[in-house]
């Protein structure tokens, strides 16, 4: 029954193609060209966005290489600058140590001089001094008790500092040894 109303009806791109004049070629060709040209474009397209996709990888690898480049180049040389300071300390030492008959003036002289050495090399290095003054509140950051004393002062305060704790700019190289007070 559908095949008797399938050619009772003809197909309507049948009665459109028979309507219009034919030339079966020129349709058909230009419909195919027209698809082969826009295949064409887009390989061409896809492939110049390939490459342009490889060429920003490539220059993200290279960036990436030459910042760990970079790193390593901080690490190995982060220390220049500190050595730099340390050269002349260590020329002095070097020097006093060189004089035949030293006198307790000339070496007591020397030794402060190198002492400014090093702290103006300790300065341009941003290592400080942690020196907590007597009574001031214990730190666990800046400071390391190592004995409790009995003292006329605030429990957990600063008695005495036994050796000086140094930072590196807001760093902790070594804390402060001190004796704090002991609750009463």
């Amino acid at each position: 029954m559908q095949d008797q109303e399938n050619q009772a009806s003809p197909n309507p791109d049948e009665e459109l193609a028979s309507a219009q004049p034919s030339t079966p070629a020129e349709p058909a060709s230009q419909g195919t060209q027209s698809l082969e040209e826009q295949l064409s474009a887009t390989e061409a397209k896809l492939a110049e966005m390939h490459e342009a996709f490889l060429r920003a990888k490539a220059e993200g690898d290279n960036i990436r290489r030459r910042a760990q480049e970079d790193v390593a180049k901080a690490h190995k040389f982060a220390v220049e600058s500190f050595a730099e300071a340390m050269v002349p300390v260590k020329d002095s030492l070097e020097m006093a140590l060189k004089v035949e008959v030293p006198t307790i003036e000339s070496l007591k002289e020397g030794v402060e001089m190198t002492l400014k050495q090093l702290n103006s090399a300790f300065e341009r290095n941003r290592l400080i001094e942690v020196v907590p003054a007597a009574g001031d509140k214990l730190d666990p950051n800046k400071h390391q008790a190592v004995a409790m004393v009995p003292a006329e002062q605030e429990a957990n305060t600063v008695v005495a500092v036994l050796q000086k704790g140094y930072m590196i700019a807001d760093r902790l190289l070594r804390p402060a040894i001190v004796t704090a007070a002991q609750p009463k």
